[in-house]
């Protein structure tokens, strides 16, 4: 941790397991500190309160009936540590627990000897905590992404969402450090971090969970070093996955979903009735043997194709004005194995959707956008007018199976429609850019000064491998591809993991450019380490604004408050945080989170500002609550365990250690608005 940001929220000591009876089952006690463990090791793509239930349902998955006929599944949180005291929107501060002395585990380290102390709720873990890890790692690396297509059935709650309390600037940048590590290496972080195994502890570990190279995991979580992540932060009520906050959802919108469920409802009705049952007039194989619509969907020689020009005098340019380009456009057997993989995938065929984005059949003749050979692979590319669609087979049968990817295009411009992904492999990336595309090159977001490396196309568009953002090396660089049409304009796009690249902007909401410029360049450099936690979330644009600067007290010089808002091509699950960035940060290390909320208009362009706050401490020793507004605010104040009132956007109050306090502030027009959560 920088010794500017604090932690802001309760440091509670874990559990660390005794190997007492290995073979034993887990009581009803180890179940908080199974599932912390289990909310740590899981990856954070999908957000937070999915990771939540994951982290319960891979506890009580793994648990086995206690030997008093006693079932853990149905034990609760109690030991799962206090209440956190959350930052930003949800309050400041920071408070401590008390350490209990225990007898050390074998591979630990002694608690006498500055090891780990015992877990949330001061108890020693049961005999047979250590085999239920075991048994609960196993599982977590079978299953590294959950996020996207889970492998077992999640426990619903229907009408709420859950979610962990906030931590502070600590906490924050911890998780987004182990999101950029592999399944293996955050186990070996979190082993060492949370149970205070030392390197043989944790290989014994990692090797008897199924690990494929516990040595390589150990050097990858040699980069999250607990001289700066301290064990403390690892027993934070941010990771406590049972002690939890209730919110509801978005209540218009689940309005809308149960409107539009009862119409399909009743359509489906309708066309059950009007079809009649199987045998009696339609064709009981599906649309990959039909007549009609369903028969032009697969059938290559009703591929729609643009003509080569078209873009040039087209009144919008998208996807729907990209010529089909490829060396293998012609080859009919090819296109129509795609079309029957996108019909019937069959088991045979890998699928992946971006959220919210359906992976059934077409209706209707698709749009072919390009076929040809990418590396080992030949690869198909459609758009049906909603969505972009990739199959790709391997050159040889046995390398492989089929894939099939799947992402939403609605409503996409000349920018968003700029490039697709049309190959990946061996951490590269490759691009098929658009006809308006007229000069492609690779940048790297934490070099801002540095200048692009032409990227060369062949005669399809496809442009030369791009090396991807680095997944469990430290964020020591971050790729991008930068993109100029014929107007001339640079746009920056980066891969998060799906078929359509993100655009990188920059500036107010209301008003964003391109993230290109030398201010750009360098709030970017400080935001782009970030970026892993978006992976896999359909994101379309990604905007960082820097809004407010606020000269620190004691001279210890000026802090950026920052913002970032992550669209997403299906409109809702936008993600938006407040970020502080302490004066002195390298480049690099991402500002530290301080507020977060999912679906929320602040910072966005219905809702050009934002408020935030966090406890910051000074290089004397003193602590303050600091408070930031962006936009129109006529003043900004604290209150709770903390007041004060002064002219906005910024606010230093001093404080005591460990208290609570919660921004708020008033617009020009005197509207009283709270903080980001």
């Amino acid at each position: 941790m920088h010794p500017q940001q604090t932690n802001t929220a309760s440091a509670v000591p874990p559990q660390r397991p005794s190997r007492r009876g290995a073979a034993a089952s887990a009581p009803v006690e180890d179940y908080p500190l199974l599932v912390r463990f289990a909310y740590l090791v899981l990856p954070s793509a999908a957000g937070r309160g999915r990771r939540v239930l994951a982290a319960h349902a891979l506890v009580q998955r793994v648990l086995a009936p206690s030997g008093s006929g006693e079932h853990p599944a149905r034990g609760t949180c109690d030991g799962g540590g206090r209440e956190g005291l959350p930052a930003g929107g949800a309050g400041l501060g920071r408070a401590a627990g008390l350490p209990r002395a225990r007898q050390p585990e074998p591979g630990g380290a002694d608690p006498e000897a500055g090891g780990a102390d015992p877990g949330p709720g001061g108890a020693d873990p049961g005999p047979g905590y250590a085999g239920a890890r075991e048994r609960l790692l196993r599982h977590a690396l079978r299953t590294p992404r959950f996020g996207t297509r889970p492998p077992w059935l999640l426990p619903r709650i229907w009408g709420l969402r859950v979610l962990p309390h906030p931590g502070g600037c600590a906490e924050l940048a911890l998780d987004q450090r182990l999101a950029t590590l592999s399944p293996q290496g955050r186990a070996a972080c979190v082993l060492r971090g949370l149970d205070g195994l030392d390197d043989a502890g944790a290989h014994r570990v990692l090797a008897a969970a199924g690990a494929g190279d516990p040595a390589a995991a150990l050097a990858e979580a040699d980069g999250v070093p607990l001289r700066e992540y301290g064990p403390e932060l690892f027993r934070s009520p941010e990771f406590d996955a049972c002690s939890l906050r209730v919110r509801p959802p978005d209540l218009a919108r689940r309005r809308r979903r149960l409107r539009t469920g009862a119409a399909a409802l009743a359509a489906a009705a309708v066309c059950g009735l009007l079809l009649g049952p199987p045998g009696s007039g339609g064709t009981a194989g599906g649309g990959a043997a039909g007549g009609g619509a369903s028969g032009a969907a697969v059938d290559p020689a009703r591929l729609v194709r643009a003509a080569p020009a078209a873009w040039e005098t087209a009144a919008r340019r998208d996807f729907s004005v990209w010529p089909a380009r490829g060396a293998l456009v012609g080859d009919t057997a090819l296109l129509r194995r795609a079309l029957q993989a996108w019909a019937s995938p069959g088991e045979r065929v890998t699928v992946s959707a971006a959220p919210g984005t359906a992976s059934g059949p077409p209706s209707g003749p698709a749009r072919l956008l390009f076929a040809g050979e990418v590396g080992r692979a030949r690869v198909v590319l459609l758009h049906d007018g909603l969505r972009a669609v990739r199959y790709s087979e391997p050159l040889r049968e046995t390398s492989g199976a089929p894939a099939l990817d799947f992402a939403r295009t609605d409503a996409a411009d000349a920018v968003s429609a700029a490039a697709l992904v049309v190959g990946r492999a061996g951490g590269r990336v490759r691009y098929l850019t658009a006809p308006w595309v007229r000069e492609v090159s690779a940048g790297d977001l934490l070099a801002p000064g540095a200048p692009d490396r032409a990227l060369v196309r062949d005669a399809s568009g496809v442009t030369a491998p791009l090396r991807g953002a680095a997944r469990g090396r430290g964020c020591s660089a971050w790729p991008v591809l930068a993109v100029r049409d014929a107007e001339g304009g640079r746009r920056l796009l980066t891969d998060l993991g799906e078929l359509t690249p993100a655009r990188l902007t920059f500036g107010p909401p209301d008003a964003p450019v391109d993230a290109t410029g030398p201010e750009a360049g360098d709030l970017w450099a400080r935001t782009a380490c970030a970026l892993p936690g978006l992976r896999a979330h359909g994101v379309r644009e990604v905007n960082a604004w820097a809004y407010a600067r606020q000269r620190l007290p004691e001279a210890n010089g000026t802090a950026t408050w920052l913002c970032t808002r992550a669209e997403t091509w299906r409109g809702d699950g936008v993600r938006v945080s407040a970020r502080f960035q302490a004066p002195g940060t390298r480049t690099g290390v991402p500002a530290a989170v301080v507020a977060e909320a999912e679906d929320s208009p602040a910072c966005g362009a219905r809702t050009p500002r934002v408020l935030a706050g966090v406890m910051w401490r000074s290089r004397a020793g003193q602590w303050y609550a600091l408070a930031a507004g962006g936009g129109p605010f006529r003043s900004v104040a604290l209150s709770g365990g903390v007041r004060g009132e002064g002219p906005g956007p910024v606010l230093a109050v001093r404080a005591p250690e460990g208290v609570r306090a919660e921004p708020n502030g008033v617009l020009a027009d005197g509207t009283r608005v709270g903080a980001l959560r």
